[in-house]
C-alpha cells in the first residue's frame, strides 16, 4: 500500500509532466508563429545579386529606344563586360521582314504593326493638311492625297530598318554651326567626322572611280556601297544638272563639301538593306551576357528619385509594359545603376519626357503630371525637311511603275525582277527608287538668274552649305498615291534649311495616346520662295539635255505637271503650299544648347540639364536640321555618345 510520501511524489511528478506537456506544447505553438513571422526564404523579400553585385533588374545603364541609335549604344557599351545594358524596344525584328530587307520593299511596312501611323495637326499654312508619319519610312508620295508620311518605325533598327537607306550627311558647315550652338568643339566636323567613319564599312564600286576611298572608314559595322542597279534615267539626270551648271561630286559625305550633283551611295550591302539593328545586334552581340534586349515592350515612364541630398533629381529606372495590351496589362520596372538613355525619335523622346515629368511646367500641370523639372525647350524647336512632288510623263519607257502591276505585261515584268533578285541579287528591286540627288543654294546667280537674291533669307550654316536638294524617283506617283499606269517619273525638290518650327505637345498624360505634332510647315515667307525655287530648278532639269531626251514635254495630262512652266511665282506657290510633304527628319526637340540658351535641354554631352542620370540620343537632340539626310547623323552621334559613356565608366 503506498504511501503518503509515494503520493506526494506522484502528484508533483504529475504536475511537473503535466507543466512540461504544456511547455512542449506551448513550444510547438511559438515555433509555428515564429515559422509564420521569420523568414528564411530571402527571395520572399530581396532579389538575388549576381557575382558583380547586380540585381536581375538592375543594370549600369537602361536604353529605351532600339532604333536608329538604340541599337548602336547597346553594342558598343557591352563591348565592356563590365557594363550591363538593358535595351528595351516597343517593336521586333525587322532581320526577317521582306518588306525591311528588300530595298524597293519599304513602302510596304506603312500602315502596318511595324508603324505607329502618326498624324500631324491640320497644317494652315500648307493646304490645312493633317499629314501622316508614319514611323520609319521615305516618300509621302505612297499614301492618299490627305495624308502624307514621316519615317516613325516601331522596329529595332527604327528608322534604318524602313526608310530609303540614303548614307548622306550633311555640310561640313552644319557641324560647325552645331559646335558653336553648343559650345563644345567636339561637335565641329573636323572632330565629328571620326564618328562618321567610325562607323562607316564602304564599299567601292567600279562605277565610282573618282571616290578617293582614303576618305571613308572601312572597317565599321555599317555597310555603304552602291546598288547593284542602276535606273537608266539616272545619268541623264546627273548630265543634265551639269549641264545646267552644277558640278559632279564624286562624294557628298567628305570634306570637300556636298554641293553638286550623283547617286546618293545607300546603307546597302550584298543586295539588303543594312539597318542598324543587323549591323550592330549580330547574333554574337546578341548572345553577350552583360546585354538583356526586351522586344514588343513600350517604356510608359522614366522613374526619378526626386529626394537627393543636392536637390537635383536623378533617373533611376523605367516602368515598361507589353505594347500589344495597351497599358491594360502588367507593368514592370528596371533599374539604372548609372544612366537612362533616351532613344525614341523626335516624337516620342519628348513625349516620354513629359510624361515622367520633364518638361513646359505650364504644360504638364494642364495635364495634372507632377513636374520633376521645369523645361520649356522639351517638344518645342521641331524643324523638318519638307518637299513637293513633281510628276512628268516620260517617252522612253523606262520607269518602274510596274513594280506595282495592273496589267498581265506589268506582271511579267515584276515576275522578271523577282527571279533576277532571288538568283543573283540584282535588278530594280535592288534599288530605292532615288535615281540621284543634286544638292544646290537657292541664291545660286548661275542656277536662278531671273530672282534678286537679296530678297531671300541666308539660313544655311555657311556659304558651303546647300538649301535646296532635288532628287530623281524612276516612279511616277499619282496624287491618290498609286504608283502610275503609263510611264512617268518624279522630282523631288526639298527644302533643306527651313525657318519654320513646330511643337510636339501631350494630348493627355496617357503615354499610350499619340502625342499633338504640329511641325508648322511653311508658316515663314522664306520657305515657301526657296520651295518654288526648288521647283523651278525641277522643271529646269527636266527640259535640260539629255534629260530632256526622256521626258515627254508634249504630254498635257492635266493630272501632270508639264504645265509649271507656264505658272507665275504666286500661282506656283499655291501648288507648293497645297502639296507640301514631308521629307522624315524631324530633329530639335530636345535640343543640345549652351546653358544659358533659352529652350536648352541637354548640354554637349547629350545630358539632360538640371536631372543627373539621364541623357538622350536620337534626331531630337539636333539644334537644326543638316543641310542633307539624318539617319548617318544619328548613327554618329551615337558612335559618340558611347566613347563618352566608356570613358567615363573608366
Amino acid at each position: 500500500m503506498p504511501t503518503f510520501k509515494t503520493l506526494e511524489w506522484f502528484r508533483v511528478n504529475c504536475s511537473l509532466a503535466s507543466t512540461l506537456a504544456c511547455i512542449a506544447t506551448l513550444t510547438v505553438i511559438f515555433r509555428r508563429q515564429k515559422r509564420q513571422q521569420l523568414i528564411t526564404d530571402y527571395s520572399q523579400v530581396a532579389r538575388e545579386l549576381d557575382h558583380q553585385g547586380h540585381e536581375f533588374d538592375e543594370y549600369d545603364y537602361i536604353v529605351v529606344g532600339g532604333g536608329t541609335a538604340g541599337c548602336v549604344l547597346a553594342c558598343r557599351l557591352t563591348e565592356d563586360p563590365c557594363i550591363r545594358v538593358l535595351l528595351v524596344e516597343a517593336g521586333s525584328s525587322g532581320k526577317a521582314l521582306a518588306a525591311s530587307r528588300i530595298p524597293s520593299a519599304w513602302k510596304y511596312l506603312f500602315r502596318t504593326t511595324h508603324d505607329y501611323k502618326l498624324s500631324t495637326l491640320p497644317q494652315p499654312h500648307a493646304g490645312d493638311q493633317k499629314i501622316y508619319w508614319p514611323r520609319g519610312g521615305y516618300f509621302g508620295c505612297f499614301h492618299s492625297q490627305q495624308y502624307s508620311n514621316i519615317t516613325r518605325a516601331r522596329l529595332l533598327g527604327g528608322c534604318s530598318s524602313m526608310n530609303a537607306m540614303m548614307a548622306h550627311y550633311g555640310a561640313p558647315s552644319d557641324f560647325d554651326e552645331f559646335a558653336e550652338i553648343v559650345g563644345d568643339n567636339s561637335w565641329c566636323w573636323e572632330n565629328f567626322k571620326q564618328h562618321f567613319l567610325k562607323f562607316e564599312n564602304y564599299l567601292p564600286s567600279s562605277r565610282f572611280p573618282n571616290l578617293d576611298v582614303s576618305q571613308r572608314g572601312t572597317s565599321g559595322p555599317m555597310s555603304i556601297g552602291y546598288y547593284a542597279y542602276t535606273w537608266k534615267g539616272s545619268e541623264m539626270f546627273i548630265n543634265a544638272c551639269v549641264n545646267a551648271g552644277m558640278s559632279f561630286n564624286p562624294d557628298f559625305n567628305t570634306s570637300n563639301g556636298t554641293f553638286g550633283v550623283n547617286e546618293v551611295s545607300p546603307f546597302y550591302s550584298l543586295f539588303l538593306r543594312v539597318s542598324t539593328e543587323a549591323a550592330y545586334l549580330t547574333p554574337t552581340v546578341l548572345a553577350r551576357p552583360n546585354l538583356k534586349v526586351v522586344t514588343e515592350a513600350r517604356v510608359t515612364k522614366v522613374l526619378f528619385d526626386t529626394s537627393t541630398r543636392n536637390g537635383i533629381p536623378r533617373a533611376t529606372g523605367v516602368e515598361f509594359s507589353s505594347f500589344a495590351e495597351k497599358g491594360a496589362g502588367k507593368r514592370f520596372r528596371a533599374r539604372a545603376r548609372k544612366e537612362v538613355i533616351v532613344c525614341c525619335g523626335a516624337v516620342h523622346t519628348p513625349q516620354l519626357l513629359m510624361v515622367s515629368g520633364i518638361g513646359p511646367g505650364t504644360h504638364l500641370t494642364e495635364h495634372n503630371i507632377p513636374v520633376v523639372v521645369d523645361h520649356p525647350g522639351v517638344g518645342s524647336n521641331l524643324y523638318d525637311h519638307v518637299t513637293c512632288h513633281m510628276r512628268l510623263a516620260e517617252k522612253m519607257g523606262i520607269s518602274l511603275g510596274y513594280l506595282q502591276p495592273r496589267d498581265l505585261h506589268a506582271k511579267f515584268k515584276l515576275w522578271r525582277d523577282l527571279l533576277e533578285y532571288q538568283l543573283w541579287g540584282t535588278g530594280p528591286l535592288c534599288s530605292n527608287f532615288v535615281g540621284g540627288a543634286a544638292f544646290c543654294r537657292s541664291d545660286d546667280p548661275v542656277l536662278f538668274p531671273e530672282y534678286d537674291h537679296d530678297k531671300v533669307e541666308d539660313s544655311t550654316s555657311g556659304p558651303s552649305s546647300p538649301d535646296l536638294e532635288l532628287m530623281v524617283m524612276s516612279v511616277l506617283v499619282h496624287a491618290d498615291r498609286s504608283l502610275g499606269i503609263g510611264n512617268g517619273y518624279m522630282l523631288l525638290p526639298a527644302l533643306l534649311r527651313p525657318t519654320s518650327v513646330g511643337t510636339i505637345r501631350l494630348k493627355s498624360a496617357d503615354p499610350w495616346e499619340d502625342p499633338l505634332i504640329d511641325p508648322n510647315y511653311l508658316s515663314t515667307q522664306h520657305d515657301v520662295d526657296v520651295l518654288v525655287r526648288g521647283v523651278r530648278l525641277g522643271y529646269k532639269i527636266a527640259h535640260t539635255p539629255p534629260f530632256s531626251d526622256l521626258t515627254d514635254s508634249a504630254n498635257d495630262d492635266p493630272n501632270l505637271d508639264h504645265h509649271f512652266g507656264r505658272l507665275s511665282d504666286d500661282e506656283l506657290r499655291q501648288i507648293v503650299r497645297s502639296r507640301a510633304d514631308t521629307l522624315f527628319h524631324p530633329v530639335g526637340t530636345c535640343a543640345m544648347g549652351r546653358e544659358d540658351t533659352a529652350g536648352s535641354v541637354l548640354d554637349s554631352q547629350m545630358r539632360v540639364r538640371r536631372v543627373s542620370g539621364l541623357r538622350v540620343c536620337d534626331a531630337s537632340i539636333l539644334p537644326k536640321l543638316v543641310s542633307g539626310h539624318t539617319t548617318g547623323v544619328v548613327i554618329a552621334a551615337a558612335e559618340k555618345l558611347a566613347d563618352i559613356i566608356k570613358a567615363e565608366y573608366k
